[in-house]
């Protein structure tokens, strides 16, 4: 098993800072528009779009694109930027409570003609009853889980290219179809923590996704959704969600990492803790519980080998950074790789630069563990964005 390497785009905003703080700590409600502040990156579609072909020429399989009120729309954002690049995938974000599920499936299918295959899809039920509610859904967290089973089952059903009936709590469908079913089938990630998710995950996901948790507490939730897979006679792949910050030595790195905390204050810090807390995400709860209150000290927030819990002090979702020297990193996800993670969503600040630490630093090491079966070629080697295989890196070898 190989491992596959994707990456992020900010819709919401870039920086040099761990910008996500403008979107979090009043759910965006009154955030500054992004470019105003120093060091911030406004989500335009130029900016985006060299993340889009950075990620693209580094051998990043595809980019998970967010959503929610704070960002910008990740099915249009991501359809036009499929125009700039040529094999890359789009990992799109969406919430099931919030289209129809035919109308997602007609969606999916149109997406995937436009772009000659290169959508995958991330389910998103949601953990926040407020920003939920900006959209209009008022059910509680588990009947989210359980319209979002319904809805996954629907888009199964419609995806056949055969009229589809379906009579649920949350659903009605009489005749659903799209005319022609999406080839290939997307692919569906999926992730929650809660009780109520790991039957939906179960049921419905090719690959369930997990925010960077140490490597103990991931094989933990691998055990509990394979064996609920099991009894459902499925097999579903495991991914994680982690930022990088990777540099030549791990000294660099772990100066990166302080200079992103050089810029909160502790008002920042607890504004954000007290706005996150209040979360129903089962997984945003165990994203907190690991920073250990809040202290902007690297004794406390390195949770694991090269495992930074720095990220999650103004973040919401995915809190935590593998920090260090390429070859650390590389060993890091090695260690994931071996409890069965195959997927690695990863992101860091900015995210354009970041790509390339670990594009240029960490995927050739990957290759060298026989992790990737291939990896970018060298411009001057092969050719602007060419790919080769791991036998003819390095002159050969």
């Amino acid at each position: 098993m190989t491992v596959h390497l994707h990456w992020f785009l900010p819709t919401g905003g870039d920086g040099r800072t761990l910008v996500d703080r403008h979107a979090y700590t009043d759910g965006g409600v009154t955030r500054n528009r992004a470019g105003t502040a120093a060091g911030v990156r406004a989500p335009d579609i130029e900016y985006l779009a060299q993340i889009a072909k950075a990620a693209e020429r580094l051998g990043f399989e595809a980019v998970l694109t967010p959503t929610g009120t704070w960002c910008e729309d990740a099915w249009l954002t991501t359809v036009a930027l499929a125009q700039h690049t040529e094999r890359l995938k789009f990992l799109v974000a969406f919430r099931p409570g919030v289209l129809s599920p035919v109308l997602a499936a007609q969606m999916a299918a149109t997406y995937q003609r436009i772009t000659r295959g290169r959508l995958l899809l991330n389910v998103v039920t949601g953990g926040d009853s407020v920003e939920q509610r900006r959209f209009g859904d008022h059910l509680d967290h588990d009947q989210r889980y359980a319209r979002t089973s319904e809805f996954l089952s629907i888009v199964r059903g419609v995806w056949s290219g055969r009229p589809y009936d379906f009579r649920g709590e949350h659903y009605e469908v009489e005749g659903g179809l799209t005319a022609l079913p999406p080839d290939p089938v997307p692919e569906l990630f999926f992730g929650g923590s809660s009780p109520a998710a790991g039957p939906v995950a179960a049921e419905h996901a090719d690959v369930y996704l997990t925010w960077g948790e140490p490597p103990w507490q991931v094989r933990e939730k691998i055990d509990w959704i394979r064996r609920l897979a099991e009894e459902r006679d499925r097999t579903v792949r495991f991914g994680i969600r982690l930022h990088t910050i990777s540099r030549d030595s791990s000294r660099e790195a772990w100066a990166a990492a302080e200079r992103l905390l050089s810029d909160l204050d502790a008002g920042t810090v607890a504004a954000a803790q007290a706005v996150l807390g209040r979360s129903e995400s089962v997984g945003q709860q165990r994203m907190l519980a690991l920073h250990r209150g809040g202290a902007l000290d690297r004794d406390r927030l390195e949770i694991a080998p090269n495992l930074w819990a720095g990220v999650g002090l103004v973040r919401g979702g995915a809190g935590t950074a593998l920090v260090g020297s390429h070859a650390d990193v590389a060993e890091r996800i090695e260690e994931y790789h071996d409890l069965g993670v195959e997927h690695f969503v990863l992101s860091g600040y900015p995210h354009l630069e970041e790509a390339y630490w670990f594009g240029e630093g960490v995927t050739p090491l990957l290759a060298e563990r026989g992790l990737l079966t291939t990896v970018p070629a060298s411009p001057l080697l092969a050719g602007a964005g060419a790919m080769a295989g791991v036998a003819g890196i390095g002159g050969g070898r």
